[in-house]
């Protein structure tokens, strides 16, 4: 019964396959928010960004995968995602980005939900919990970047750029640092006013986005303290005995 109960503790406060893969995974997403504006300006940057990419989703299985059928689904859910990302940088006229995005969309969704679970469920906070609250957080950001961007194909004249463009640059479209530009300023609900949602749908979804913003920054900081003060008054209660 004892080794049954500490079985299950470990794996409240480790989800992912080994120590600190939590981390790992937040580091990729840092990486991959800062790089991309960064290797946008190359030529070769495509194939950086696609590297990034790579590492968040491969990171992401590694970071959720503690038990074997989170594992396989995480797995299951990935590697089309890759596959999908690849073939759309060596074939891009043949492989439609609006694929990549879906597929990217249904893991990344897929990894924040156990997340939030590993985080309601910690009975303590260490450094894992965390790299997953910050880690959710910034997935919410890219996940609807990734919106955004489908939103854009699907309707072309759902997003209006208010900044004129500058002399010899290609007009403005709302994919890779442009939609994670404007998914994170609505997510922090800054709302500088140069990108504007035009269509119904585009429109609900800048809502719901600020409005999961501002309502995860304070439940997870709720639950946090409570774990704070838990853990504070456990440990008093033991020093009194």
């Amino acid at each position: 019964m004892a080794r049954r109960h500490f079985k299950i503790a470990t794996e409240l406060m480790q989800p992912g396959m080994r120590k600190h893969s939590v981390a790992l995974f937040l580091g990729a997403l840092v990486t991959l928010v800062i790089c991309t504006p960064v290797f946008e300006q190359f030529s070769w940057g495509e194939i950086g960004i696609s590297i990034a990419v790579s590492f968040v989703l491969c990171s992401g299985v590694l970071a959720i995968g503690a038990k074997r059928r989170t594992l396989v689904l995480a797995i299951t859910l990935m590697v089309p995602a890759l596959i999908l990302r690849w073939a759309n940088h060596t074939h891009p006229h043949q492989m439609p980005p609006i694929l990549f995005v879906f597929g990217a969309m249904v893991f990344m969704t897929f990894v924040t939900v156990n997340l939030v679970q590993f985080i309601v469920r910690a009975p303590r906070v260490n450094s894992e919990v965390l790299s997953a609250g910050i880690a959710v957080y910034l997935i919410f950001g890219l996940v609807w970047s990734l919106a955004y961007t489908m939103v854009a194909e699907l309707q072309p004249n759902a997003f209006a750029f208010s900044n004129p463009t500058p002399e010899g640059m290609p007009p403005p479209t709302m994919q890779g640092v442009t939609s994670l530009y404007f998914s994170f300023i609505t997510l922090n609900t800054v709302g500088y006013g140069d990108i504007v949602p035009i269509s119904p749908f585009a429109r609900m979804l800048a809502m719901l986005e600020s409005t999961t913003g501002l309502f995860y920054m304070a439940l997870m900081v709720a639950r946090l303290v409570s774990l704070y003060t838990s853990e504070a008054t456990e440990a008093r209660a033991a020093q009194s005995q």
